[in-house]
C-alpha cells in the first residue's frame, strides 16, 4: 500500500560545503520535546502508532523539499545519492559498492518510514563521506557513530552493511515514533532511546541537535543542507 505522496517545490537551492563530523556523540537523550506530525492522513504525534488494516504504517507525508521531518518519503533519488556521495569520495571505504549502500538505506528506511535520503545524508556527515578517520574504523559497518562517545571508543560492531544500516534507521525510529520496528531489532540502543522517552517523541531533524552528537550545533540544520546538495545532482 502507497500511503504517502511527495510533493516537490520549485526553488533555488544554495551550495554548501561538506560539514566534519562532531567529535563527541551522546546517545543518552536527556531532554524531552514534542511536536506534532503532518501526516497526510491528518495524525498527530498522539496518534503515531496506528496501522492501517492490512498491518502497514501511515507515512507521513513529505512535504516539500524543505521539509525537515524525520518521518516520510524521501525526495531525492537513489542515483543522486550515488553521484553525490562519488563526487564527494570516488573510492568510499566500504565493503559493498556505493549504489548498494545507498540501496540498504533507501530499504531500510522505507520499510520503516524514514527518510532515506536524509538518513543517507547523516551517514555522509557521521562517516566523512566514508572516509572515516575518526573514532569508528570501516569495519564495524557503523554509519552513524552508534555507541562511540570519542576518545578513542569504537562503538558498536554490526556483522554486515545492511545491518548496519539497519541499525542506523532503527536508532532514527527510537528517536522519532513510539511505534516498534517492523524488523527484529538489531539496535542495541534501541531500548533505551525508547524508555527515555516513553510517549514523546522527536520529529525534526533539528531536534537531534545536542542529542545525537555533543555539542552538536546546527546538527540537523547542516544534514538538510547536505540533502539540498544532492538534489543538485
Amino acid at each position: 500500500m502507497n500511503y504517502f505522496k511527495v510533493a516537490i517545490l520549485a526553488g533555488a537551492f544554495a551550495m554548501s560545503f561538506p560539514m566534519q563530523t562532531d567529535a563527541r556523540r551522546l546517545h543518552d537523550p536527556q531532554l524531552e520535546t514534542r511536536s506534532e506530525l503532518r501526516y497526510n492522513t491528518g495524525l498527530t504525534a498522539e496518534e503515531v502508532n496506528i496501522v492501517a488494516p492490512e498491518g502497514d504504517f501511515y507515512m507521513p507525508e513529505t512535504i516539500s523539499i524543505s521539509d525537515d521531518a524525520i518521518l516520510g518519503a524521501p525526495v531525492a533519488t537513489q542515483k543522486q545519492c550515488v553521484k553525490y556521495l562519488m563526487a564527494h569520495n570516488p573510492n568510499p571505504n566500504l565493503a559493498v559498492s556505493a549504489e548498494e549502500i545507498v540501496a540498504y538505506y533507501y530499504e531500510e528506511a522505507g520499510r520503516e518510514g524514514v527518510r532515506a535520503d536524509v538518513a543517507f545524508a547523516q551517514a555522509l556527515k557521521e562517516t566523512g563521506f566514508f572516509r572515516y578517520g575518526g573514532d569508528v574504523v570501516p569495519e564495524q559497518n557503523n554509519y552513524c557513530g552508534l555507541g562511540t562517545t570519542g576518545g578513542g571508543v569504537r562503538g558498536l560492531y554490526f556483522a554486515s552493511p545492511q545491518i548496519g544500516v539497519r541499525a542506523h534507521i532503527q536508532h532514527l525510529l527510537a528517536y522519532s515514533s513510539t511505534r516498534r520496528p517492523t524488523t527484529e531489532i538489531v539496535d542495541p540502543r534501541y531500548e533505551l532511546v525508547r524508555s527515555r522517552y516513553g510517549n514523546n517523541i522527536l520529529s525534526k531533524w533539528y531536534d537531534l541537535n545536542g542529542r545525537w552528537a555533543v555539542p552538536g550545533y546546527n546538527y540537523g540544520q547542516d544534514i538538510l543542507s547536505m540533502v539540498r546538495d544532492i538534489l543538485l545532482y
